[in-house]
């Protein structure tokens, strides 16, 4: 007498290859750019140990500071009156480098294969993010260095976002978006939480270990990545998704995300790779002034360099203020600042819902659960159309 299939060949089964291989792709892009803001969460939680109040820790003996320096035990350069210049500098160092990358990134993006576009881009983030941690073991106190790390790390972390958008697209087009994609799209505030939660660690110990551990997590990352990212579906014969202008009888379905208001309409910006077994034709990279035709995008743009306003300025300075307000250690501020970024776990499937199936971007004056995180998110929702 034979047993009744096993339930977990049972649940294999319910899903096609096609799904499966979706599923690994969405899983993998997900990891992929949660280790990028993994790694660029340490500052933040760093911060409040770089520069302390000292006057209630005990001196080593061999101290060489006056008794009345109540800095002694801070990280130089940052132990001045000016630490808080000092460090926003740093900030700028890897934000000014981030934004002129990203005009270079989005060029290579789109003409270079993606895998190793992806694994050389983690691996050197992770590389640079570790170097900024190797600072405190070598104990370097000059400026310069930590700003030049900033600078490499904000170049290189620019291949992520770019590739992965590209990557779900090959594989999602435009009918897979609304409920799933929020939840994918929760990657950022994941990596934020993790890089916290990991660097909050060794904060008020070993502090260079906060981004040596992200960074070797990310570079680990870059090997997978390497090994099992699939750039697109007919790599391995897979039904290629839906893309806009295809089917044409799906035009007039009301049902399809795709025909909403909210969906791009190319005039030929766009043109469908007809593909078979054999190799697929790319179609033509766009153009930067190209792309700023594209309605929608010029709007879209200014929406979220207001919204990065508000969530950067969390990002890089939450859990010093708690620090300083309320006194927390630099554990303690790193774990509470994560709540901003649980707000917006919660609350990016449920704003991404509405534009996936009527396109109104429904907003709340009482959005208090991450603040400023649901108009990125409709953002980069809207670019996978």
């Amino acid at each position: 007498m034979r047993s009744s299939l096993a339930p977990g060949v049972w649940f294999f089964r319910a899903f096609s290859r096609d799904s499966w291989f979706r599923g690994l792709i969405l899983l993998l892009t997900f990891l992929i750019y949660a280790c990028y803001h993994m790694s660029r969460k340490p500052i933040s939680i760093v911060k409040s140990r770089l520069h302390q109040n000292c006057s209630e820790q005990i001196k080593p003996i061999n101290d060489t500071h006056s008794l009345n320096d109540t800095m002694w035990c801070s990280w130089a350069p940052f132990d001045k009156d000016n630490y808080k210049e000092l460090l926003g500098g740093v900030d700028n160092a890897f934000l000014v480098a981030y934004a002129i990358g990203m005009f270079i990134s989005g060029v290579f993006g789109e003409r270079l294969p993606l895998r190793y576009y992806l694994s050389a881009g983690m691996l050197l983030s992770g590389l640079f993010t570790s170097l900024f941690g190797l600072g405190y073991f070598w104990n370097i106190h000059e400026l310069w260095y930590f700003v030049v790390i900033q600078v490499c790390n904000g170049l290189v972390q620019t291949t992520g976002w770019p590739s992965v958008v590209t990557c779900v697209g090959n594989w999602f087009g435009k009918g897979k978006r609304g409920f799933i994609m929020g939840i994918w799209n929760s990657h950022t505030s994941v990596g934020n939480i993790l890089g916290s939660l990991i660097a909050g660690i060794w904060v008020n110990g070993q502090w260079g270990l906060s981004f040596i551990v992200p960074g070797i997590i990310t570079a680990v990352m870059g090997v997978i990545t390497f090994l099992f990212l699939i750039e697109h579906p007919e790599d391995v014969d897979c039904a290629p998704p839906q893309h806009h202008g295809e089917p044409a009888e799906n035009q007039d379905n009301p049902e399809d995300p795709g025909n909403s208001p909210c969906s791009i309409r190319e005039s030929g910006l766009e043109t469908v790779a007809k593909c078979s077994k054999g190799p697929c034709e790319e179609p033509a990279a766009i153009s930067f002034f190209g792309a700023l035709r594209i309605p929608g995008v010029v709007e879209f743009s200014l929406c979220l360099l207001f919204a990065k306003l508000v969530s950067y300025t969390f990002l890089y300075w939450l859990p010093l203020y708690i620090a300083n307000v309320a006194h927390f250690s630099a554990k303690e501020a790193g774990d509470l600042s994560t709540l901003f970024d649980v707000g917006g776990i919660i609350d990016v499937p449920v704003q991404l819902h509405w534009p996936g199936r009527d396109c109104q971007l429904h907003s709340d004056a009482d959005h208090l659960w991450g603040p400023g995180q649901w108009p990125i998110r409709a953002h980069h929702h809207c670019c996978l159309c």
